[in-house]
């Protein structure tokens, strides 16, 4: 079942980064303000009581036109089960309800998973400064020797 964030599923989203993740902790890049401010654009799926999935993303406050996918993560158990789709097509859903027709995402560039789901789901990669290991990046992006991999994707826009 799907259904948008609630403030108390930070704990449950929280307690599976580092796990889902393969050990990297990146819990401080989802704090608990996303789970106060941003239910409407953020999702996560429960099955028999269990988090399976998660999408945290947000209106642009600067660009009318934009929303941001800022932290997406499926349980290892239920990938290739299409839940990251399912979760990916709410937030457009909920992106064109309120008129946002373009559609941004961030990964590192060692994240090659990411890269190639992005890919496959029809994000564009963004013409960086910079190409690493063939992928363009934007340098120092998040920080000093912090490069991303920027995407984008156009909507359709609804009438």
């Amino acid at each position: 079942m799907i259904r948008q964030v609630k403030p108390s599923d930070f704990y449950a989203v929280s307690s599976v980064i580092q796990s889902w993740w393969g050990g990297r902790d990146l819990r401080a890049k989802l704090p608990k303000l996303f789970f106060e401010h941003f239910q409407q654009t953020s999702f996560v799926v429960v099955e028999k009581g269990e988090l399976i999935g998660f999408l945290v993303g947000f209106l642009s406050q600067s660009h009318s036109d934009e929303a941001y996918i800022h932290f997406v993560g499926v349980h290892p158990d239920h990938r290739k089960l299409k839940i990251g789709k399912i979760l990916y097509q709410a937030f457009y859903e909920a992106a064109q309800k309120e008129g946002r027709t373009t559609i941004k995402a961030v990964t590192a560039p060692v994240n090659r998973v990411s890269i190639a789901y992005h890919t496959k789901l029809g994000f564009q990669i963004e013409k960086g400064d910079k190409t690493v290991d063939g992928i363009s990046v934007f340098s120092d992006y998040d920080g000093i020797h912090e490069d991303r991999v920027l995407f984008v994707k156009k909507l359709e826009e609804k009438v």
